[in-house]
């Protein structure tokens, strides 16, 4: 399979969400904070294996500004002053064609981060 190029983009502020259209007809729908808590940044995927970071509190986040990156990638700048990581036509591809299997992983860490609820008596 040759890499997906993005051929259109355009952002839902309303919805808050990211449309993405790929030139092999796929489109994809991707929550703001999704997008956020799945940056590509060192911040959050760390430097190396087991390095990366759970970004949680993200619900409200909105991205200001998508600026193009040559012809491969895009930089997302969200409110709340995240700008780093470039988010690649292949990385949203891929957040666009495993956003369940991803969100799921994602809920299923920040559940198990939380302390576990004090018992009633």
């Amino acid at each position: 399979m040759s890499e997906p190029v993005a051929t259109e983009i355009k952002l839902r502020t309303r919805s808050r969400q990211l449309e993405v259209r790929f030139d092999d007809g796929s489109r994809f729908e991707l929550p703001f904070e999704y997008l956020r808590v799945h940056s590509p940044s060192a911040e959050v995927r760390g430097h190396g294996p087991g390095q990366g970071v759970l970004v949680t509190g993200k619900e409200n986040v909105v991205i200001r500004e998508v600026e193009p990156v040559g012809r491969y990638a895009v930089k997302l700048v969200f409110d709340d002053g995240h700008d780093t990581g470039l988010y690649s036509w292949r990385y949203l591809y891929e957040l666009g064609r495993e956003r369940d299997r991803k969100w799921a992983e994602y809920q299923s860490r920040v559940r198990a981060s939380r302390p576990p609820a004090a018992p009633r008596s």
